[in-house]
C-alpha cells in the first residue's frame, strides 16, 4: 500500500491521502462493498485504460484526444482503488486471510495491461510496443524484488524513482498531454517518452531496492 522515494515525506503524503478518502471508505463501507473487490476493480480499470491507450494508435483527431483522456481517468481511478481497498479492509473490519493476495496479485496485471498498452499507442515509432512490455516486465519485477526481500527476513522496500505511483503518476501525465497535442492536431510522441522515462526509472528503482535489501540483511 506505501510507496516511496525515500523518507518521511512520503509518509506524511500517504497520511494526507488517507484522511482525504476516509469520507470515501466509510461510505463503500456502509455500503457492505469489500475490499477484495476494490482490489479486483482495480485490475478491471487498468485493463480499461490499456485497450484506450491501444486503440489511440488506431484512431485519429478527437477521437484519440478522448482515448488519451478517458486512460488517464481510468489510471486513477485504479489508483484511488489501490488506496480504497486497505482503508475498507481496515475500517469496515473487511480483512480477510486471503486480502494480501488480492491486495497484490491485481496490482501486478493492472500495471502490465497499462504499460503494454502504452506500448502500441505508439506503434509509430518501432521500438514503443517492445519498450511498452519491457516496462511491464520491469514493473513486475520491482514488485517480486520487494517480496523476495521480505521474504529473506528484510523489510519491504517501497523506494523509487519508479514505484507504482510515480509509474502512474507519468503516464497520466504523458496521456493527458497527448490528448491535448491530439486535439491541436500535434503529433509528438510523449507516451512513448513516458515509457522511456518509466522504463529507465524502473531498472534504477529495482537496483536501489535489491541494494538496500542487501545491506538490510548483511547488517543483522
Amino acid at each position: 500500500m506505501f510507496d516511496e522515494w525515500g523518507g518521511d515525506s512520503a509518509t506524511s503524503n500517504q497520511g494526507a491521502q488517507y484522511t482525504m478518502g476516509a469520507g470515501v471508505s466509510a461510505w463503500l463501507s456502509r455500503l457492505g462493498v469489500r475490499p477484495n473487490a476494490i482490489s479486483v476493480a482495480s485490475a478491471l480499470f487498468a485493463g480499461g485504460a490499456g485497450l484506450c491507450l491501444a486503440w489511440t494508435g488506431r484512431s485519429l483527431g478527437n477521437s484519440q484526444g478522448w482515448l488519451f483522456l478517458s486512460a488517464a481517468l481510468l489510471i486513477q481511478l485504479r489508483l484511488l482503488c489501490n488506496l480504497f481497498d486497505g482503508m475498507v479492509a481496515v475500517e469496515g473490519g473487511y480483512k480477510t486471510k486471503s486480502g494480501e493476495i488480492f491486495n497484490e496479485l491485481p496490482d501486478r496485471f493492472a500495471d502490465a495491461f497499462i504499460l503494454v498498452g502504452a506500448g502500441y499507442a505508439s506503434m509509430r515509432i518501432d521500438w514503443a510496443p517492445v519498450a511498452g512490455w519491457l516496462c511491464a516486465v520491469l514493473a513486475l519485477l520491482t514488485a517480486y524484488v520487494r517480496a523476495l526481500g521480505v521474504s529473506a527476513g528484510a523489510s519491504q522496500q517501497f523506494c523509487g524513482p519508479m514505484a507504482k505511483q510515480h509509474r502512474m503518476a507519468v503516464m497520466t501525465v504523458a496521456c493527458c498531454l497527448s490528448a491535448l497535442l491530439s486535439w491541436c492536431g500535434v503529433e509528438w510522441p510523449v507516451v512513448a517518452v513516458g515509457l522511456a522515462v518509466i522504463g529507465g526509472g524502473s531498472a534504477i528503482t529495482v537496483v536501489r531496492r535489491v541494494v538496500r535489501i542487501v545491506r538490510e540483511l548483511e547488517g543483522k
